[in-house]
């Protein structure tokens, strides 16, 4: 069976084609069937359910999304990525021709890991933080006057900040006493001034994240870093640590305390689980809870090998965007958290999935002629409701929305207004939304009808924890592999982000008066727009 051939190339594809005119009727759903409906579509795994019979498909349609899993060897192709096969190439193009790791970071909890290799040398960094931490704590590593270490200012940008920046958002409930992390990604002066302002310098360690050593935005934020350390009389190399790959320009005692390793086989936006999030992990949470943390992202791993995707959750949920994207036509991809502390998950979702899957050619180096991946972005549940939620109703735009929701919260302070808690308003609103947007309602007056037929997702958890935390960022980062895979386009390259870089070196030429690597055009921009 071939691995690398695009949905559209399968026997699926054309049955599926022939099925996506008459869509399932959601708004035709009686008591009884709904009721059937809803007891019968749900996918269940040790930290989340996944309800989806607020989806536009049936029996005919699941069966067709497995024949078209089974023929792309969606499952096969992901297990062959875990035991180390090169994915992150273009055949017959130059490209970076790297293995894809990324789970082999959590891989530490089974006798016999996927790429012994690389869980060795995860395991290795694992075993540096844990001492690195431990003097911290200890008090053996601390600043010029003695003190311990209570701030982490985490530098970096892109997959070295969004991912790392959402988990600690999300599990600041279990953050240790004491203990507080900044994150530092803009290049822009007044994202570093507000951070430095709020820090207290004697008592802060920087991570400085770049896995090459040389990426200009945190490069330069760090420079500002080191001059505020500087201006406070403190020695910024008692201050620093690196993140980076070994032999880096930043792998460099002299400059930094201490250096953690990243390796070429796990991309920025896959990273979080590697030593980029786990060193400001450890630090905020304590080496325990990231354990937890890795644990729960394990076992998503393992249960994303599962071949039926009735018991699959991330291999269900690629299929379901499939159907909604390239058959149904829907464009765009909603997620919605209903838990304020996932208030910046979705900014990471947008960066996993659209750097990842936002390509046109395959990996053959063709172009493609069918949809890639789709326009993904979200914002916090009730929050949201009063924001952009007419669109997803009433708008012309039909919009396939996956909700993000827990029974219990964080902290458990709740209390009963008017016969319910907070956390039961915060679930019934979710669970109403995705009724409405599938059932939808008749009314005399046009304007306050209701089409339905807008289909949803629901991923239900106990509890937002680190372990569940764990799990549902290696849901979506499967999620988002079997959709490339489905696609045949090499879901772990970023080729797209660099043309910008580039002309910008350009025009940063022109502001500095270095005239023989100018550029004319650049010029004329700058003199035209008065920047100069």
């Amino acid at each position: 069976m071939r691995t690398r051939m695009a949905y559209n190339q399968t026997a699926a594809q054309e049955r599926l084609a022939g099925l996506k005119g008459k869509p399932f009727d959601l708004t035709g759903l009686d008591e009884t069937s709904f009721r059937e409906r809803m007891g019968k579509y749900i996918c269940s795994s040790s930290y989340f359910s996944l309800y989806y019979w607020s989806q536009r498909l049936d029996e005919e349609v699941l069966v067709e999304l497995q024949s078209l899993a089974d023929e792309c060897a969606l499952v096969r192709q992901f297990q062959k990525m875990k035991n180390g096969a090169v994915m992150n190439q273009i055949e017959g193009a130059e490209s970076e021709k790297r293995q894809v790791l990324h789970t082999a970071c959590r891989d530490i909890f089974v006798e016999q890991p996927c790429h012994q290799e690389a869980t060795d040398q995860a395991v290795r960094q694992l075993s540096k933080l844990k001492l690195f931490l431990e003097e911290i704590d200890g008090g053996h590593l601390c600043n010029a006057r003695g003190e311990t270490f209570t701030t982490l200012i985490h530098v970096g940008i892109g997959g070295s900040d969004l991912g790392p920046r959402s988990i600690c958002e999300a599990l600041k409930a279990y953050a240790r006493p004491g203990r507080t992390v900044h994150f530092l990604s803009n290049v822009d002066p007044d994202d570093a001034a507000a951070v430095l302002h709020r820090a207290d310098l004697a008592r802060s360690l920087v991570a400085v994240v770049s896995k090459s050593g040389t990426t200009l935005e945190t490069l330069t934020n760090e420079e500002l870093v080191r001059k505020a350390f500087q201006a406070e009389s403190l020695d910024p190399a008692k201050h620093c640590i690196s993140i980076t790959g070994e032999g880096s320009p930043m792998d460099a005692p002299q400059r930094y305390r201490r250096s953690f390793y990243m390796y070429d086989y796990i991309g920025g936006r896959y990273s979080s689980t590697s030593m980029v999030g786990l060193v400001t992990l450890g630090f905020f949470l304590g080496y325990e809870q990231i354990l937890e943390f890795l644990e729960g992202a394990s076992t998503m791993d393992y249960l994303s090998e599962e071949p039926d995707i009735r018991a699959n959750q991330a291999l269900l949920l690629a299929l379901l965007g499939i159907w909604n994207h390239c058959y149904l036509g829907m464009s765009t991809q909603a997620v919605l958290p209903y838990s304020q502390a996932l208030h910046r998950f979705p900014a990471h979702l947008q960066q996993l999935d659209m750097e990842s899957n936002g390509k046109s050619v395959d990996r053959q180096a063709k172009r493609i002629d069918y949809r890639s991946g789709p326009v993904l972005w979200g914002e916090c549940g009730t929050n949201g409701q009063h924001a952009f939620f007419q669109l997803l109703h009433q708008g012309t735009e039909i919009v396939p929305c996956e909700f993000i929701g827990f029974k219990r919260s964080q902290y458990g302070r709740d209390m009963e207004v008017d016969g319910t808690s907070s956390q039961q308003k915060l679930l019934a609103n979710m669970l109403a939304q995705s009724v409405a947007l599938a059932r939808g309602e008749d009314s005399d007056s046009p304007n306050r009808a209701f089409p339905g037929n807008r289909p949803s997702s629901i991923l239900l958890g106990q509890r937002l924890t680190p372990g569940s935390m764990g799990a549902l960022l290696a849901l979506y980062e499967a999620k988002v592999v079997f959709q490339g895979f489905a696609w045949n386009i090499n879901s772990f390259d970023q080729e797209g982000v660099q043309l910008g870089k580039v002309l910008a070196d350009r025009f940063l030429k022109e502001m500095a008066g270095d005239k023989s690597g100018g550029d004319p055009l650049a010029g004329f921009i700058l003199e035209t727009t008065g920047t100069l």
